[in-house]
């Protein structure tokens, strides 16, 4: 019985290491799931071996546990990898501060569309960002009395998916598809911040599963990224980690930076120990200060994000 125990939990690590393993010796978008959930399938793998060991010594199980230990340890290397220097969050008189609220707020969450717009109202942001916005167009009167500036939702575009709002006027304004599943999910507004302009860039990216997709697009956001000039702020759901080997490619050629740690956004149920898929990216000079779980997902399926930051002068 213990025999049998033994060989069951060690074929189960077994399979947990080598599905993650597969990354560093090829690229398989259909495992691009389990990539992002590296630090969690690792930690999984890491219990089955010690299960393992539990029902009978054997030096396989323990060189399964050492390759989870070490696919845990650089999972968290990784995530740390593009992370920004740490700022400060007390407040500093070279530079004003802004904030920036970016949410998916899931395309069927009908019955909370007067709550979400409420919270945008609320927020302070100096520009929102929104994914899926077709839950908030019914709302869209009163939440332009606020932000009377917008891209999306009946501006530039019929459709209701993608909106950028902002209390300020643009000084550039463009929509468009990126890559060839979905239409219309960037945005990009050149937005004066007290005489500083800033880009602020607006993505919702398909999910990495779906064949080479997800890669393809990154690619066409980094070639337009590269030809910004301006400071720059891009908020999206990426719909993966940082430590997704795509993503690490694209945050390499762009050189973009993330905060560390970032928080967690999907899924809901997990809370604090789910992934970050939605991201906020930053360019210098414009500096992240803090970006934070909005905690309540009002009936989405991601958490929203807050963020803080300033561009100095």
């Amino acid at each position: 019985m213990k025999h049998t125990a033994h060989c069951v939990f060690s074929v189960l690590s077994t399979l947990a290491v080598g599905i993650l393993a597969a990354r560093y010796a090829v690229h398989l978008w259909i495992l691009a799931f389990f990539e992002s959930l590296q630090t969690h399938f690792s930690l999984v793998a890491i219990a089955l071996a010690l299960i393992a060991l539990i029902f009978k010594r054997h030096w396989y199980a323990a060189l399964i546990l050492a390759a989870g230990i070490a696919l845990c340890v650089h999972s968290v290397v990784m995530l740390r990898e593009f992370a920004a220097p740490a700022i400060a969050e007390t407040p500093s008189a070279q530079a004003k501060r802004y904030k920036l609220l970016s949410f998916n707020i899931e395309n069927d969450n009908f019955e909370n569309g007067a709550r979400i717009a409420d919270f945008i109202l609320a927020s302070q942001a100096d520009v929102v960002e929104v994914f899926e916005a077709e839950p908030i167009l019914s709302q869209m009167d009163r939440i332009t009395q606020l932000y009377p500036y917008r891209i999306g939702c009946g501006a530039m575009t019929p459709d209701c998916d993608s909106l950028l709002l902002s209390k300020r006027p643009f000084r550039t304004q463009e929509i468009r598809s990126i890559g060839g599943l979905w239409n219309n999910r960037f945005i990009l507004s050149n937005i004066d911040m007290d005489g500083q302009p800033v880009n602020f860039v607006t993505t919702h990216l398909s999910k990495p599963y779906f064949d080479d997709f997800h890669e393809n697009e990154l690619d066409l956001l980094a070639r337009r990224v590269n030809g910004m000039s301006d400071p720059l702020i891009l908020a999206g759901d990426f719909n993966a980690s940082v430590i997704a080997p795509d993503m690490r490619e694209f945050l390499a050629a762009t050189g973009l930076r993330h905060v560390f740690p970032e928080p967690a956004t999907w899924p809901i149920e997990a809370g604090a120990l789910g992934i970050a898929i939605d991201h906020v990216f930053a360019r210098a000079p414009l500096r992240l200060i803090s970006v934070k779980q909005i905690p309540d997902a009002i009936g989405s399926n991601h958490f929203g994000l807050m963020t803080e930051f300033d561009i100095p002068r």
